[in-house]
């Protein structure tokens, strides 16, 4: 059974830091591209990170850029985000995502999600 659990998520003041994990299983997890993805009430879920499946390449949207970090480490089948300089904009629920491409299809995973509040 495939299962993406995200965790890491809570109350942070403005300024302050979250690592979000996403723990993987029930699929090959060091075969599959991994990214983080939000959505914020009212808004359309969009991309946050990416890393490639060994970890040599990530990609950032202009927001998270210079402030978050994605990794993964494939011994854990976990991918991470650390959050730095966190804003109030940053307040969405957080979704790791596992895809993997065999011509022709496209395997796709989802997390539950985990909620990032950013208040003071």
């Amino acid at each position: 059974q495939v299962q993406l659990v995200e965790s890491g998520g809570g109350l942070v003041q403005p300024g302050g830091s979250l690592r979000l994990s996403c723990a993987a299983s029930g699929f090959t997890f060091s075969s599959y591209g991994m990214s983080w993805y939000r959505q914020a009430p009212g808004k359309e879920r969009e991309l946050v990170a990416s890393i490639t499946p060994t970890g040599g390449s990530t990609n950032y949207a202009d927001s998270s850029k210079g402030r978050f970090t994605i990794s993964r480490d494939n011994t854990k089948n976990t991918v991470y985000l650390q959050m730095n300089s966190l804003k109030p904009e940053d307040t969405a629920v957080y979704y790791c995502k596992a895809v993997r491409v065999v011509f022709p299809t496209v395997y796709t995973y989802w997390g539950q999600g985990t909620q990032v509040t950013v208040s003071s």
